[in-house]
Formats: structure tokens, C-alpha cells, sequence
């Protein structure tokens, strides 16, 4: 079946989280550089690609990226921009840095680091106050129903803007069931096009929220674009990214698509 060509550009999204050290940092945001200069998905305004780095490379592949016309981004942020803040890193810094995404939400922060909705709050509140846009993560804990699980993500987008004051916001929703995060297969494609269209109903009713888009994570990897039909944004890609062959596979699929939409 085509793609639904209003989703374009697609947005693909890569993760790095801390498996990289600085030099293998570099030579991989190189590569995918190379690749986006290079691949017709990118060139013809089919994708938008934006990467995450671990922090303290930012400053170093920032240029790399930027030449190749890769968004950058930050893991995190924390929810003031200056201070006696020690070991964190603010919304202030990550702009001079380059960046124009920050994540925010994610599930093992959630876990491992105990971040609250409050916290999240307050952290979606420093990237609005810094012309970064949130990739907000949202996601349920346990496999439940479509419609549950839609019910909590939007709870948890409604939490998220709590600081923010009526303010209008852009907010990439990476849609991520905390249950398929590292599973050998992500959700079902039927679980994962009814939550995503639950999503976006609600971001489309709501003023505040204009122009926010959800793609999905959480074991995301090749052939699952295909599957979803262009009913996501797009996907926020880990581990399996990680292989810059496998990014050209999933840029390959979106040509594909597309082309198929154009026959």
C-alpha cells in the first residue's frame, strides 16, 4: 500500500545513548553525514534526520553534522539554564552547542534516575524557554489496550506542558511502550497505528500542541515503516541505527515507499 505522502518529511531519529566513546562518536556522525549528503531520500526532502549524541561530544560533531544538514540533539537537559548546578548540563548551553532537538521523558531516566512527571514538566518548560524542540517520550508500562495505552500517553503529554502556561508548543511525541524497549519485536503494527492515531487526534484537537507530530520507538528497526503505511511521523531508532548500514536500509525502504506512491 503507498505511503501517506502528508506524513513527509519522514523523521527518522538515532539515539546513541552511551554506547559510543568520543572518536567512534565522531566517525559515526561522519558517516551519517556522508550518507544524507548522498541518499536521494534526504536530498529530495523525503526524510529528516536528526541524531542524539552523548553530551559531552556535542561541541565536536556539531559542525559535522550541520554541514550535512542533520539536526543534533541532546539526551537530556536540566530544568535551569544557569547555576550552582553541578554536573548538569542546560537548554542555554546545548543552542550555543548547536543543538536544535532535546529528549526528554525517556524511560530510563524514568527508571533508573526516577524522573517524574513534574520533573519532565519542568525540563519540557527550559527546552520551549530555548528554542529547542522536546522529543518527548511517551509510553505505557504494561501491554495493554490501544485505547488504555493511548489514555496514558496522553496523560502524560497533558503533565508535560504543565509549566508552560497556555504557550503554544512543537513537541516531537516519540511513542515508546516501555514494554517493547529493547524487545526482540516491537509492538504490533495494529497496536502501534491505533495508539499513534489516538495520539495525533488529540494533538490535532489541541491549540496548544499545534504542528506536534508522534514517531515511534521501541525495538524499531527494517521493514516496520513499511508495515505502518505511513500511519507514523516517523522513528526514533537505538541500537539498530547504531550500524549505519542499517539507517540506508531504513533511507532504501522510504524511497521505496514513495516510489510506490508515485507509480
Amino acid at each position: 500500500m503507498p505511503i501517506d505522502i502528508s506524513t513527509t518529511p519522514i523523521i527518522l531519529g538515532v539515539s546513541l545513548k552511551m554506547y559510543f566513546g568520543q572518536q567512534e562518536t565522531i566517525d559515526w556522525c561522519k558517516r551519517v553525514s556522508q550518507i544524507a549528503m548522498i541518499h536521494p531520500a534526504v536530498s529530495n526532502g523525503l526524510v529528516k534526520i536528526f541524531v542524539l549524541p552523548s553530551m559531552p561530544t556535542l561541541g565536536v560533531v556539531s559542525p559535522v553534522l550541520q554541514s550535512a544538514k542533520v539536526g543534533l540533539g541532546a539526551q537530556d537537559l536540566f530544568h535551569k539554564d544557569r547555576g550552582a548546578y553541578t554536573g548538569e548540563v542546560g537548554g542555554l548551553m546545548l543552542r550555543e552547542l548547536g543543538c536544535q532537538y532535546v529528549e526528554i521523558g525517556h524511560a530510563e531516566r524514568r527508571k533508573l534516575f526516577g524522573e517524574t512527571d513534574h520533573q519532565v514538566a519542568e525540563k519540557l518548560a527550559a527546552a520551549v524557554r530555548n528554542d529547542l524542540i522536546p522529543v518527548l517520550c511517551v509510553g505505557e508500562q504494561n501491554h495493554v489496550s490501544p485505547k488504555a495505552a493511548a489514555d496514558l500517553c496522553i496523560n502524560q503529554l497533558k503533565a508535560a506542558v504543565q509549566f508552560i502556561e497556555g504557550k503554544s508548543v512543537q513537541v516531537l511525541v516519540a511513542y515508546e511502550p516501555v514494554w517493547a524497549i529493547g524487545a526482540e519485536e516491537p509492538a504490533s503494527t495494529s497496536h502501534i497505528v491505533e495508539v499513534s492515531r489516538l495520539i495525533n487526534e488529540y494533538l490535532a484537537q489541541t491549540k496548544q500542541f499545534a504542528g506536534s507530530r508522534v514517531i515511534y520507538g521501541g525495538s524499531a528497526g527494517p521493514g516496520l515503516l513499511t508495515e505502518l503505511e505511513g500511519k507514523v511521523s516517523g522513528l526514533f531508532l537505538g541500537r539498530f541505527a547504531h550500524d549505519t548500514k542499517n539507517l540506508v536500509q531504513v533511507l532504501d525502504e522510504v524511497s521505496a515507499l514513495f516510489a510506490e506512491s508515485a507509480a
